[in-house]
């Protein structure tokens, strides 16, 4: 086994947590090593650079993993599942395929059982949040119109709205006829020029990479100024777990190259930035003698409370041009009017509806089939594939509350192509969030229908869509309880961090890699504060 140098600190996955731990580490001057299984992603290779963009995303350019197969990938088991996670391994992770919408999580969503006794609170507030969701907003230039009536007073941005376009002032009348809450939307996308990042072009492909590099995707926003802070990226880097010694403490991670050459990269302190189902599985890697049931796990809840936001939508056609094709997708508008528990329902808590764009004839087509052969044929087809112009997204996220019986394990059988125990997939949706599936497929029809659409499209369940991975290794004050504490550090071991959306204690509905950078800048600047002489963290 190849030994490296000792690090003050190795971080695990160059998702957006990953970078921003990274980032904030090396400016404080800790010398830091992050490993990160896939590669830098150039954007002249981003499918929408090509006319056939939209057969390449069915195949090489897939959001799931068990379908696009890439060297970089990992199998998940999903044969125990109601639905089939998405993810992405690469310098940026995930934000590569993310739509770069930008809510923040709501104050009610971090006190659920004091409010509707269900679940569990967080052991921090939205007030203590505030200032690391400043600090990255300001970061990245998220673009946002100041003072959303559904946050507290003080909300601002430092970049302007984006346009809404004509789909998103036609979603905004639906709205207004409803008496419903909306605002314009909240994107990780420059509205301007910022740092790095260009002007968004309005392509309307975010969530297959943007090839203008306008998207906040974190191999752009925030991987050039790790590394000029002096970090050092690793690609190609297969985490197999993280070392402990026989005090139990992390001394490091193991780690196959792609000649499956082993090494091992010392530290002080490890930090697991690898999504709610790369950590968990870590996690279990990692049992030992001290951790016989897993790295972290005396609570016994690694991997436990998987929870997946079960999205919906309602794709409206109308007979005007709303000019459809044009972005960004990211969120033209959202609505949070349905967002927290009310009396008169008769499920809990509650869902973020959100409107977007329908770029693609072939997803208009593929959107409508249930029109049948005959409506689909000949001058039809070309009319149909032309109506994506003429469309409205409107979709959901429901908030998916934790429960024990869904979670991550190590697969029996499936490995990766280096030998190493896949993760394992095991959730069934719960009967309150079917309520608030029906229920939200219920509400975009009033919207479609109050501006008179001309047909629209229902799906109750995206069941291949679900890329918000949370809950697996959740914070709370209590080690028979939780994972981590609220700062993420690992409750058995002192040492060792974890900073993605593992850490959730409840889901909200609200779109989750705003909340995850800001719990990843709190988590970073905490190991820094606490760091002692660069051999241990306290």
């Amino acid at each position: 086994m190849a030994d490296s140098a000792v690090a003050d600190v190795v971080v695990v996955g160059a998702g957006p947590s990953g970078a921003v731990v990274t980032h904030t580490l090396a400016e404080r001057g800790l010398k830091v090593v992050c490993l990160e299984q896939g590669d830098w992603v150039n954007p002249t290779d981003f499918p929408a650079n090509n006319a056939q963009w939209e057969l390449q995303i069915q195949d090489q350019w897939a959001h799931d993993p068990n379908v696009r197969k890439l060297p970089s990938d990992y199998p998940v088991g999903v044969s125990d599942s109601d639905m089939h996670p998405v993810m992405f391994n690469a310098v940026g992770g995930s934000s590569i395929y993310y739509g770069a919408e930008w809510p923040r999580l709501l104050p009610s969503d971090f006190r659920v059982r004091t409010l509707d006794g269900v679940a569990d609170d967080w052991p921090i507030t939205y007030e203590d949040m505030v200032r690391y969701y400043d600090a990255v907003d300001r970061f990245i230039g998220v673009s946002g119109l100041d003072g959303d009536t559904a946050y507290p007073p003080g909300l601002e941005y430092p970049l302007p709205p984006h346009p809404l376009g004509k789909a998103g002032r036609k979603a905004a009348e639906a709205a207004n006829k409803l008496g419903w809450h909306w605002w314009p939307g909240t994107n990780a996308i420059p509205s301007q020029k910022f740092k790095e990042l260009a002007q968004c072009a309005r392509w309307g492909t975010c969530e297959w990479g943007c090839p203008e590099s306008s998207k906040a995707s974190f191999d752009v926003a925030y991987w050039p100024h790790a590394l000029r802070s002096g970090a050092t990226l690793i690609t190609g880097a297969r985490v197999r777990h993280v070392e402990t010694g026989a005090n139990g403490r992390a001394t490091g991670v193991v780690w196959l190259d792609r000649d499956g050459r082993e090494h091992l990269q010392r530290a002080n302190a490890v930090v697991l930035c690898a999504n709610g189902i790369g950590t968990a599985r870590t996690l279990l890697l990692s049992a030992s003698p001290a951790h016989p049931d897993g790295l972290a796990n005396s609570s016994g809840l690694v991997g436990k409370n998987l929870m997946l936001h079960p999205n919906c939508s309602v794709t409206g056609y109308y007979d005007d041009d709303l000019e459809s094709w044009r972005g960004p997708a990211g969120q033209l508008i959202h609505s949070l009017e349905f967002y927290d528990t009310r009396a008169e329902h008769d499920f809990v808590r509650g869902v973020k509806m959100h409107a977007l764009p329908t770029p693609g004839p072939l997803n208009a087509v593929e959107t409508q089939r249930e029109l049948g052969y005959d409506a689909m044929w000949g001058k039809n087809f070309l009319d149909i594939a032309s109506s994506h112009a003429r469309g409205i997204l409107w979709a959901a996220n429901t908030e998916d509350l934790p429960d024990e019986s869904n979670f991550v394990s190590l697969d029996p059988d499936l490995t990766d192509d280096s030998g190493i125990p896949a993760p394992a997939v095991h959730y069934r949706i719960s009967e309150n969030t079917r309520k608030l599936l029906k229920f939200a497929v219920a509400r975009m029809e009033e919207l479609h229908a109050a501006v008179d659409a001309k047909h629209t499209i229902a799906v109750e369940l995206w069941v291949d869509q679900p890329g918000h991975l949370l809950g697996t290794a959740r914070m709370g004050e209590n080690p028979k309880t939780s994972v981590v504490n609220s700062f993420g550090q690992a409750h058995d071991v002192d040492n060792l961090f974890i900073a993605d959306g593992s850490i959730f204690v409840t889901s909200g509905s609200a779109n989750p890699t705003c909340t995850i950078a800001a719990l990843a800048l709190r988590v970073g600047q905490h190991i820094a504060d606490t760091a002692k002489n660069r051999e241990a963290v306290a």
